[in-house]
């Protein structure tokens, strides 16, 4: 198990540069760019653009992971619906073009007057479609467990269960509603066959990081946990002491 950062908020403002170089020095192995940050990496980037920010990942310690796009399906509209799905299959071909493994999509809460099962077929079934596009060109679908609602791990997994689709799947994110008897394993376990990305919040929140970091390990999960903080005026300092206590959390005890 390893250690990245999302570009939300720490990062927020640094251009690609920038974060290759700080996060090289601090210790991290990986990033999710989040889209409309300072990094400007984005489907409007021509194919130079795009091969020259594949350039500079490879040739540094910091793998480019994923983009973190604010796209969402549960909109009974299907014009809005069809438009979010244009977008990630634009980011679906700017992972392709730079070498990510991955785009993360959300839901974000169940629309009024409608059924959640109506909602979380709905949703997985535009999964189900970039899943299918992004197994072609090589390129993870990951779900965020986000939402009113939409981030409750039960709703999580039907919806999963309505995707059906092998290139689809899950990026834990650490919210307060995954926490039940004091622990978060039972949510864990309903969502474990999913998991291919895990979002890490404030380590010092009282959410049961060290819990979560010994069900991972145990699970045999080898991929990322990816820090997405609050804004740090330090971000270089912030970013050294959030990785000295991720290991202490990560200690095997």
């Amino acid at each position: 198990m390893r250690l990245g950062a999302v570009t939300y908020n720490v990062l927020k403002d640094f251009d690609v540069d920038r974060i290759i170089r700080t996060l090289s020095e601090c210790g991290y192995e990986a990033v999710e760019l989040r889209t409309g940050h300072k990094h400007g990496v984005e489907p409007a980037l021509g194919a130079a653009e795009r091969e020259a920010i594949g350039q500079k990942f490879r040739a540094s310690r910091v793998r480019l992971l994923s983009f973190g796009t604010t796209c969402e399906f549960q909109s009974p509209d299907p014009a809005v619906r069809a438009a979010n799905v244009a977008t990630a299959k634009q980011f679906i071909d700017l992972a392709h073009d730079t070498g990510a493994l991955a785009i993360k999509v959300r839901p974000n809460g169940l629309p009024a007057g409608v059924a959640p099962e109506t909602t979380a077929r709905t949703i997985g079934a535009h999964l189900a479609e970039l899943g299918e596009e992004g197994s072609r060109k090589g390129v993870e679908i990951w779900m965020e467990v986000h939402g009113r609602d939409t981030q409750n791990p039960p709703m999580a997994a039907t919806i999963m269960r309505a995707a059906r689709h092998k290139n689809v799947g899950l990026c834990w994110n650490s919210n307060p509603t995954d926490v039940a008897n004091g622990g978060v394993r039972q949510s864990f376990e309903l969502l474990r066959p999913w998991i291919r990305n895990c979002h890490i919040n404030e380590l010092t929140s009282g959410y049961p990081y060290r819990e979560l970091f010994a069900l991972l390990r145990k699970s045999g999960y080898d991929r990322y946990t990816l820090c997405e903080a609050a804004a740090s005026p330090e971000p270089e300092r912030f970013l050294r002491y959030y990785r000295a206590l991720w290991m202490e959390l990560n200690r095997e005890c």
